[in-house]
């Protein structure tokens, strides 16, 4: 379905910095087209959260591993560009403090929707997962992070906000895409050839993989980082990391092969 906004030529036009706006509008037209990402959760999730029964995505398929959470009654968290009525309001329901952060209006309304629904108490804050400036330091007891870094140009900046806004003894729970993924396109006869190098843009490559669909529809803009920003990039940042599964991207190829997302449990010390 097409969702129009921007045309096949943006990627000339588009400069670094005008990449939060463009995504800020197209996550915003995702909530129109219903995304499964920015479709809130119904009551009996609520319901079963308030008893601590509750699943939550860092990734697209398998859920995270309850012993990766702290004790939720009372947890600060904080849910970084992680909007869209899902993992917010059922951390809250749990029973946590919950701010959701994200760059898209749409998707933090969807938050407000359900702790409306279903009187919760969190807060929705809007801006760039770069920068948390509007949080002082050590503001948080966990960072929630789905996989939503692939739609900024530099993911360094995510951990050093994330693990300055964290207590000492914090955690930080991410997801991320397998830089794999940017590097693969499907040839014409359908064998999976080696196109792209790692680090990835969409607008540096408009002929990357699904890149000029995204230009053309004003879908988010994607960013492929290596694993070396993403995983040593949170040791730089002063993390430990303590535990690591691996998920898989249905709708790609490349899934057949190998693992298309990472997932990380890091501590502050």
């Amino acid at each position: 379905m097409r969702r129009g906004g921007y045309n096949a030529g943006m990627a000339e036009s588009i400069q670094p910095n005008d990449v939060r706006a463009f995504n800020r509008r197209a996550w915003d037209l995702q909530v129109e087209g219903g995304n499964p990402w920015t479709i809130p959760v119904g009551p009996e999730v609520i319901a079963a959260a308030r008893k601590d029964e509750f699943s939550l995505l860092l990734t697209e398929q398998l859920p995270v591993p309850h012993d990766w959470f702290p004790p939720l009654a009372g947890c600060r968290i904080l849910c970084l560009a992680s909007g869209g009525g899902q993992q917010g309001p059922v951390l809250a329901a749990a029973g946590a403090r919950v701010t959701v952060f994200d760059n898209s209006p749409r998707q933090l309304a969807r938050d407000r929707e359900v702790a409306d629904r279903e009187g919760l108490s969190l807060q929705t804050v809007e801006g760039d997962m770069r920068d948390l400036s509007a949080f002082a330091d050590e503001s948080f007891d966990l960072v929630f992070h789905p996989v939503s870094n692939v739609f900024v140009p530099d993911v360094l900046p995510v951990w050093r906000e994330a693990a300055r806004v964290l207590c000492h003894g914090g955690l930080l729970l991410a997801g991320f895409m397998n830089p794999v993924v940017y590097m693969v396109e499907t040839g014409a006869d359908g064998t999976l050839e080696i196109q792209h190098s790692i680090p990835y843009s969409d607008l540096q490559t408009p002929s990357g993989k699904y890149a000029q669909h995204r230009l053309d529809v004003g879908e988010p803009l994607e960013f492929g980082h290596s694993l070396g920003d993403l995983l040593g990039g949170q040791c730089a940042a002063g993390f430990i990391i303590t535990g690591l599964y691996e998920d898989r991207f249905l709708d790609d190829p490349i899934a057949a092969f190998c693992a298309t997302y990472l997932a990380t449990r890091a501590v502050k010390p």
